[in-house]
């Protein structure tokens, strides 16, 4: 089945009819596609709104086989997929294959949840059954991001369809071609209407916010959540979204301060710095910050050194890192490594230690979204942790310390949906967590998804009473 697709593209060259999409790694353009008209976005909705009674009716066990089917397509597809990643978002190429092999496992994992997702009995009468039923919300709109854009969209398609529910899927306008190719290779698996795609830039993200749909799932910035959170509210449309972050990691005086700068160039260098839970500001206690940011500047260093950080995703996301750094350094942040626009073509940004940092400056404060580790050195660890629970996000924080009081007082205080201890990255299969503040609401991932695309039903059942005996007539009492 084709699906329901007008590609836009990525980069800050728009126009009325399309936008250009530059290669991050020259600047050369790869192609102009067109955006989605409003009459698109329309056409759409009717048609998953049509479909959707007949995807509901679907036993589960039949939609898990479908979403099987469309995990064996993407996993075939795997190598064309991956080659538009690295082309679209400047992704290295082996990690663009992770991240599609990531997507292959999410859909998978969802197509043996969704059919043993069950509703709960309930205590009440011995001679009566209360039981609830989970029942699919309707038309979900999907709207998806660009950093790793095939895993996150899968997990948020197979939740979504698993459950019953027919979607709309909007890639990112950064990676158009790779949300077109993904949508071909899995819309065969599905019947005709319940899985579409449709791409553009921010005037369809809205459009389709404010459609009459039933639930829409955000993964993206903050600024953008909060509209379609408000879109939400006028048309009653559930909404989940996973937004921006400020991550905070927290070093104590008693770990390896070697070890620890390791941690911290993973968690802010993986991807560039473009990951929604990536390190974004650093807190190390004062007797063992010499160490510590010594290690720290020959980690990017050497991520400088051996071409290892890939470029930006584009110009616009480069220009706003290194407004985040220039800003620091105009109010006395020391860079010791990077921070300076690099010569040559396409959006490269070198690995960024900044020292000196204050809770004044952008990067402190702000989702950066880039290669920097900004560095604050604090008194004790009671400061370090009062500063981590600062701001106006709540997606996740990481905590270094072989001090088990302190770990257990910053899981008990930190306003994050997630704590990290002793990784910056990491978890267990199935781990699902509620971003706070600025940062979203609702689980993003594992099997409380399933709860987020569903809506509940209570059943009460009980017996009726008897029919009452016929009056016996006259006739019959003078024939007894």
């Amino acid at each position: 089945m084709p699906t329901t697709a007008i590609e836009t593209t990525a980069g800050i060259e728009t126009a009325q009819d399309g936008i250009t999409i530059r290669d991050p790694r020259t600047g050369e353009v790869l192609w102009t596609v067109p955006q989605a008209g409003p009459q698109a976005v329309k056409d759409a909705v009717e048609v998953a709104r049509k479909a959707a009674p007949g995807w509901a009716a679907t036993a589960p066990a039949e939609r898990g086989a479908a979403l099987r089917a469309a995990a064996k397509a993407l996993d075939a597809a795997a190598g064309e997929l991956a080659g538009l990643n690295a082309s679209e978002t400047g992704r290295p190429e082996d990690e663009a294959l992770a991240g599609i092999a990531a997507a292959v496992a999410t859909l998978e994992q969802y197509a043996e949840l969704g059919p043993v997702h069950r509703g709960h009995s309930l205590r009440g009468s011995r001679l009566a059954s209360d039981y609830t039923i989970a029942e699919p919300r309707g038309v979900a709109v999907l709207l998806t991001p660009w950093n790793d854009p095939a895993a996150v969209a899968c997990g948020l398609i197979g939740a979504a369809l698993v459950t019953g529910n027919t979607v709309i899927h909007k890639p990112s306008e950064r990676c158009p071609r790779l949300g077109e190719a993904l949508g071909e290779v899995l819309a065969p698996a599905f019947p005709a209407g319940v899985f579409l795609t449709i791409s553009g830039g921010a005037d369809v993200g809205a459009a389709l916010s404010q459609a009459e749909v039933d639930v829409i799932a955000h993964v993206g910035s903050s600024a953008s959540g909060a509209r379609i959170a408000q879109a939400g509210a006028l048309t009653g449309a559930h909404v989940i979204r996973e937004n921006g972050g400020n991550d905070p990691l927290l070093v104590d005086r008693d770990v390896d301060p070697a070890w620890a700068a390791e941690q911290a160039a993973i968690g802010a260098f993986s991807n560039s710095g473009q990951i929604c839970t990536a390190v974004e500001r650093i807190y190390v206690h004062k007797d063992i910050a010499e160490a510590f940011c010594s290690a720290l500047e020959a980690e990017a260093a050497l991520r400088n050194s051996n071409g290892s950080v890939a470029p930006l995703v584009d110009l616009r996301m480069r220009d706003a890192v290194h407004g985040h750094v220039a800003d620091a350094l105009d109010q006395g942040a020391l860079a010791v490594e990077g921070g300076a626009l690099p010569d040559g073509p396409g959006s490269f940004y070198p690995a960024t230690v900044l020292l000196g940092c204050t809770e004044e400056m952008q990067v402190m404060t702000e989702e950066t979204f880039g290669p920097v580790a900004p560095v604050q050195v604090v008194d004790t660890f009671d400061d370090g942790l009062r500063l981590a629970c600062s701001g106006k996000y709540g997606l996740a924080a990481t905590v270094l310390s072989s001090n088990i009081a302190h770990v257990q007082q910053a899981v008990a205080v930190l306003p994050v949906g997630t704590v990290k201890v002793n990784a910056v990255f990491g978890g267990a299969p199935g781990g699902a967590a509620q971003p706070r503040g600025g940062s979203g609401a609702g689980f993003g991932y594992g099997p409380e998804l399933l709860d987020e695309f569903t809506q509940v039903k209570v059943v009460h059942i009980e017996a009726a009473p008897a029919p009452a005996a016929p009056e016996a007539s006259p006739d019959d009492q003078d024939q007894s």
